[in-house]
């Protein structure tokens, strides 16, 4: 028990989550990115096996995503590594509705490890501390998402369940969907950041031409264009509306909305 627990991707939302929570619960943690201590790189394996070396456990993000290409070979290659490496228990936050994430769940299972998948909705922190924060702060969210409704989940309710998974071996060969308990339109997720903030934000529907073209004009990097148009696209078409009952599974009790977040958010000041 005195071994830490990898987090690849421990600066990130969810990992930084985890690693607060297993410290908490007195639980040594190890944070795997390019700007630890000793540093993870996912497109340099000779990184890969320094951080693994003395762990007991791994919780495993793949940046900046399980749709790129390659993520399942690096995924397959990771795990196996682990395993020879006598760290057996995994578990991997993977996307709801993604037939590539799904690549990258199968490279795990046949790895040989104990593992744990975690399929999870789109996070409602992309409002607070990722790609949409701007949009928020700038009063408009400009996106080609329709009226499609999306079960956001509060990235604490999937590092709960992490902490879970990692401490109770009843989640072993299991996957779990994690969502938020009601789905809503990214319209009336601005209508609801705004009531949270007493702000004007308002949403402004965008053909998919004009957002490819927005986020060329902000000098977003290829890869994230390629990556952002296939989640709007293809994967925000509607097949992942339906929420799951994954928190309730794991942890029993109900995931946190998306309101009860827009109120968090607001009265910790950083929407401004």
């Amino acid at each position: 028990m005195n071994q830490p627990v990898l987090i690849v991707g421990g600066t990130g939302k969810t990992g930084r989550r985890v690693s607060e929570k297993l410290l908490q619960k007195g639980i040594p943690v190890r944070s795997g990115s390019r700007s630890a201590e000793q540093p993870f790189d996912w497109s340099d394996s000779s990184t890969w096996e320094p951080v693994l070396q003395g762990t007991r456990a791994a919780y495993i993000t793949y940046y900046p995503d399980l749709a790129v290409p390659g993520a399942a070979q690096a995924i397959g290659s990771f795990a196996r590594l682990a395993v020879e490496t006598g760290v057996r228990r995994l578990i991997l936050l993977s996307g709801r509705g993604e037939e590539e994430a799904q690549r990258s769940e199968l490279a795990l299972q046949n790895s040989g490890a104990d593992w744990t998948i975690l399929r999870c909705s789109w996070f409602c922190q992309n409002f607070s501390e990722s790609f949409l924060y701007d949009m928020v702060q700038a009063g408009v969210v400009a996106l080609p998402a329709g009226s499609v409704r999306e079960p956001f989940i509060d990235a604490d309710d999937i590092a709960d369940a992490v902490v879970s998974a990692l401490t109770d071996d009843r989640h072993i060969g299991q996957r779990y969907e994690l969502t938020g308990p009601q789905a809503i339109t990214f319209a009336e997720a601005a209508s609801l950041i705004a009531q949270a903030c007493q702000r004007n934000i308002r949403y402004v529907e965008l053909t998919s031409e004009q957002f490819l073209s927005m986020l060329t004009q902000q000098q977003v990097p290829d890869e994230y264009i390629t990556l952002l148009s296939y989640l709007f696209s293809t994967v925000l078409d509607g097949r992942n509306e339906i929420p799951a009952d994954g928190v309730e599974q794991i942890l029993g009790r109900k995931p946190r909305d998306f309101f009860d977040f827009a109120r968090q958010v607001a009265a910790d000041g950083a929407w401004g």
